[in-house]
């Protein structure tokens, strides 16, 4: 099993890594034993990756590829796309503008296709907590499992839940607040229940909807 929150440097069966063939192609696969990804340069065999040594030229039918630790960064340009994502750019200006460091507590609204919860974990792991909300049931669900196959689970919690009707199911305990949201002030009520009394952050990624009923 992955975890982005370790350093371990050898691929192993069940392990999410990634394939980088070109900065244009460039691809997350899991690693089982007897499977084989078809790339640009030809079939990879799973085997001949497991075992090897990250960032290792492992040789394709018809060329090589590099083979890569997954990490937030490497797993927003390769994830499968369930919404509209934020990219480490955003993302890095949203943590920065939430004061966010090891050991913070972060409510995120819109967990999406978890770009942005990934990136999150790593900055407030160990001891931190990232709880991360989303209106769609089966987007959560799917989250939900990435988050455990990439060893996250110490430090996020996903639920399906609609914030702006039913809060956030927690009092004065985070420090930030991230809305990713259509109607974001919607949320703000209980954006203001959930920070801790007398400090806290929030941010929202404001998108071209939002705008246009502003």
């Amino acid at each position: 099993m992955t975890n982005f929150l370790s350093h371990g440097n050898i691929a192993q069966a069940g392990d999410t890594c990634v394939v980088y063939c070109t900065f244009a192609h460039i691809y997350s696969i899991k690693l089982a034993h007897g499977e084989v990804f078809q790339t640009k340069y030809g079939a990879l065999k799973h085997d001949d990756v497991i075992g090897r040594t990250y960032g290792t030229k492992v040789q394709c039918s018809r060329g090589y590829v590099y083979v890569l630790r997954a990490t937030p960064e490497l797993w927003t340009l390769t994830l499968p796309h369930r919404t509209q994502i934020l990219y480490t750019r955003d993302i890095s200006l949203v943590t920065l503008q939430l004061d966010l460091k090891p050991g913070s507590v972060v409510c995120e609204v819109g967990t999406g296709s978890g770009s942005m919860t990934h990136a999150l974990a790593r900055t407030v792991a160990p001891n931190g907590h990232v709880y991360t909300f989303d209106f769609h049931e089966h987007r959560a669900q799917v989250a939900q499992k990435e988050f455990q196959e990439h060893g996250l689970n110490s430090v996020v919690t996903c639920a399906h839940r609609d914030v702006c009707q039913d809060g956030f199911g927690i009092e004065g305990l985070a420090d930030a607040v991230f809305l990713d949201l259509p109607h974001p002030w919607k949320a703000v009520d209980a954006a203001a229940s959930a920070l801790k009394p007398g400090c806290g952050e929030w941010n929202s990624f404001v998108n071209i909807s939002a705008v246009s009923v502003l």
